[in-house]
């Protein structure tokens, strides 16, 4: 698997490239390797970066009292935000396989993680719209990953296009409140 063409296909034609990602034989470990790990570190590096680059700016906005943050406290950031990420993609996976039966669709732990880790894939790319903090609002082109998740529910995990909306509200409000928790926790390494 191409990672380029597959982020280019889930982003340009998500039915489609949902259709060709319920067909291949994976595993768990296989889709976070090949994907998720290179894929979600695109928003973690460039939010490293960024934040580097423009941490005298970024200082003088809390509090106007010129904090400067430090390089060691930015890369701790960046790399807790990229592990509980990553984590976080898991335990959604995990929810997803336990909501999909009661959903009418499959519970079964490839087809979850396919959802979880590939679902992401426009957020984690805008993420390179960190790399200058001014532009870092184009991030919100990631909501897309909405979508994208949206047309890969009935194909992935079978779950009814009657049930899709309740299934699709149900897990992205558990997503989202994952990763709140996660950035609130990750937030707490820019204290060192």
């Amino acid at each position: 698997m191409d990672i380029v063409a597959r982020a280019k296909g889930l982003i340009t034609r998500p039915a489609a490239e949902w259709a060709v990602i319920a067909a291949e034989p994976a595993d768990t470990k296989s889709l976070f390797m090949s994907y998720a790990v290179p894929l979600s570190a695109i928003p973690a590096v460039a939010g490293f970066i960024g934040s580097l680059l423009f941490a005298r700016m970024l200082g003088g906005m809390v509090g106007g009292l010129g904090v400067v943050f430090s390089p060691i406290s930015l890369l701790l950031n960046a790399i807790a935000g990229y592990v509980l990420g990553l984590a976080g993609v898991w335990v959604w996976g995990k929810i997803i396989e336990a909501m999909a039966p009661r959903f009418g669709g499959r519970g079964d732990e490839v087809s979850a993680m396919k959802l979880a880790v590939y679902a992401p894939t426009a957020a984690w790319v805008a993420g390179i719209f960190a790399l200058l903090p001014p532009l870092a609002v184009l991030g919100l082109l990631g909501l897309y990953s909405l979508y994208i998740f949206w047309k890969g529910v009935p194909v992935v995990v079978g779950v009814p296009e009657d049930r899709r909306l309740a299934f699709t509200a149900a897990v992205i409000v558990i997503g989202f409140l994952l990763n709140l928790l996660a950035g609130m926790f990750a937030g707490m390494f820019l204290r060192f």
